[in-house]
């Protein structure tokens, strides 16, 4: 019986590294929702050929974080009341479950590692705080909410999101920084809280109405 031909194993390599520093940079601040994103200067700036660019540029495409097409440039996503709707909802049902589910898993490590995340956030809050920065250290909350739950499928299904949360976030972050600021320590304390030790369904109703809150305050800004 003749084996099945298979492509060989690709390898970790430049187009990997290309989507890597394009993505630190958009959630950087650095390149904004619609900036475009051009081969040549990318290739230029990175060292490393522009198809191996163009290979980068396709994982960020099916994270959400670009989109493009043919004979059309390479742009940041644009937010749009839509996406939001359709990505905050989503994000509603996965955080529900993932809290629920870590409150019953989580770990000592766990909690003293979400504990340190939000007094970081407390220590980032503030007038002059980067607002980049802040909500790297809030979706690393959330990354290890989803990691104390201990479900696969489950984290798999936050990743397919979290690149354009991490976006619809960011923009959030520039349409009102203040709003942000006001409320992401104490959500995320009393978040820390109800899962160790606090009602499920209170917990279940705080953790949708995180989301909500985000949700709703984009779509303010957006309007």
């Amino acid at each position: 019986m003749n084996a099945t031909p298979l492509r060989p194993a690709a390898r970790r390599g430049l187009a990997d590294e290309a989507a890597d520093r394009v993505r630190e940079a958009i959630f950087g601040g650095h390149f904004p929702p619609g900036a475009p994103l051009r081969e040549v200067e990318l290739a230029a700036s990175l060292g490393i050929s522009r198809g191996s660019v163009r290979e980068g540029l396709a994982v960020l495409e099916r994270e959400g974080l670009v989109r493009g097409g043919w004979h059309r440039p390479t742009t940041v996503t644009e937010v749009t009341a839509a996406d939001v709707e359709e990505v905050y909802s989503v994000r509603a049902a996965l955080d529900r479950l993932a809290a629920l589910t870590a409150r019953a898993k989580a770990t000592a490590e766990d909690f003293a590692e979400l504990d340190e995340l939000v007094a970081a956030m407390a220590g980032e809050a503030g007038a002059d705080a980067d607002g980049p920065r802040l909500l790297a250290l809030d979706i690393a909350f959330h990354d290890r909410i989803y990691a104390a739950a201990g479900n696969r499928r489950l984290t798999e299904a936050w990743q397919a999101v979290r690149s354009q949360v991490f976006l619809f976030q960011l923009q959030r972050i520039s349409l009102g920084h203040a709003h942000y600021q006001s409320r992401v320590v104490a959500e995320h304390r009393e978040l820390v809280a109800l899962l160790r030790d606090g009602d499920p369904d209170e917990l279940a109703r705080v953790a949708e109405e995180h989301v909500d809150s985000a949700r709703r305050s984009l779509l303010t800004g957006l309007s």
